[in-house]
């Protein structure tokens, strides 16, 4: 595969923006959607071992209906982040993600309702759970490999699009065109590295949730004080598995000593510290976020890299600008975003912190966000459809 070929594949209607503006925002938000899939997949594997202790356990009685509860939140909420930093990279990246899904194309078909099945089996696992039936940690289990496989697709997915260079080879193995769409790669180590992630995102989880718990007088001090020890080792234990399996990545691609891999161990060690004293778990989940925009660099890197050493630098893509496209995205994503968030965490928050029942009719700042979000969310569908039917009229009078 050269220049020539990849050029080729690119759009010739070019970009709307300048190319590093999408790279920022891809980085962005992998890191989020990326934080959500470990949460989910931490969360959930801890609920399984919880929902068959819970029944002779009473910490984890309490504990596992909330870890349910926070995987089915967090799996909703990486499907809508995933969409984001794939629509970045199909901007820049479009040879990569297109010769992608001709490569694998069965396997994104599959992918999709594998997450219907899986997410809908995780209903059922929380319903059953709720109920306190019998068969819900097999349920559970069914809906967690679910999961996960789709998961490992996602992985094929990323490993085959920075692999341009056996492109033809998965096309058309021995000189023989095969488009039967069930291309799979894996790569072992880095897969091992984003799932052990997971152990120390839920660790960290859990050191948030009992110092959310701290103030609540509804919960008994040896519960908050269990569920913070358990955080805490998970936490430790996880940031050592992953920081072993960093090494073991970054030696394999040949970054280890590259400023963007020494920078992200170093923040792993100084989350390790943070994790094991836990004097204030919101500042170690501060740093827990700068790692993950670290490790979302360095994944990019890579495929920069390797795609740069073929001749193709997203900074050469032909730059048509659409300044009105792009003030609408900036717009919906820091106003229309940013307000509509900022309501639902002050609402999610001011709940878990009241006793009984919470009114948001009464409390100002949930009332002035709630009313501030429906105001925006108005004014941005007159905005959208009213420029959408101009734009239409206009090409076709």
């Amino acid at each position: 595969m050269d220049a020539s070929v990849l050029l080729a594949l690119r759009d010739p209607a070019g970009v709307p923006f300048y190319p590093i503006v999408f790279q920022v925002l891809y980085i962005l938000t992998w890191a989020l959607h990326a934080a959500f899939v470990l949460l989910s997949l931490g969360a959930m594997g801890l609920s399984l071992y919880g929902s068959a202790k819970g029944k002779t356990d009473k910490y984890w009685s309490i504990l596992t209906p909330h870890l349910i509860q926070t995987g089915k939140i967090s799996v909703s909420i990486l499907i809508v982040l995933g969409v984001a930093p794939l629509l970045f990279t199909q901007v820049i990246y479009d040879p990569n993600w297109y010769v992608t899904n001709t490569l694998s194309g069965m396997w994104i078909f599959i992918f999709v309702y594998t997450m219907v099945v899986g997410y809908s089996m995780y209903y059922w696992y929380y319903y059953a759970n709720k109920a306190q039936r019998t068969g819900s940690t097999l349920i559970g289990f069914v809906s967690f490999g679910i999961l996960v496989f789709a998961g490992i697709l996602m992985h094929n997915f990323a490993v085959t699009s920075i692999m341009p260079q056996q492109w033809m080879s998965m096309y058309a193995p021995n000189g023989v065109v095969n488009t039967s769409g069930w291309t799979f790669n894996l790569d072992i180590i880095r897969l091992a590295f984003m799932v052990s992630l997971s152990i120390p995102v839920v660790g960290i989880f859990l050191q948030n949730y009992s110092h959310f718990l701290s103030t609540r007088k509804d919960f008994d001090a040896s519960f908050i004080s269990y569920s913070a020890k358990l955080g805490t080792n998970f936490a430790v234990i996880g940031l050592l598995i992953s920081a072993v399996l960093f090494v073991l990545w970054m030696l394999q691609v040949k970054y280890l000593f590259h400023p963007v891999s020494l920078a992200t161990i170093v923040g792993v060690l100084v989350l390790l510290v943070m994790a094991k004293i836990n004097s204030n778990s919101y500042y170690t989940t501060l740093i827990l976020v700068v790692v993950a925009l670290l490790i979302s660099t360095m994944r990019e890197l890579i495929r920069f890299d390797i795609m740069s050493g073929l001749g193709y630098s997203i900074y050469d893509y032909p730059i048509n600008f659409e300044i009105p496209s792009i003030v609408m995205f900036l717009s919906t994503f820091l106003v229309m975003g940013f307000v509509g968030v900022a309501f639902l965490l002050t609402m999610a928050w001011k709940v878990g912190k009241s006793e009984g029942v919470f009114d948001g009719s009464k409390d100002v700042m949930v009332n002035r966000l709630g009313q501030s979000t429906l105001y925006i969310m108005i004014a941005w569908m007159v905005i959208y459809f009213g420029w959408g039917i101009t734009i239409l009229f206009k090409n076709i009078l």
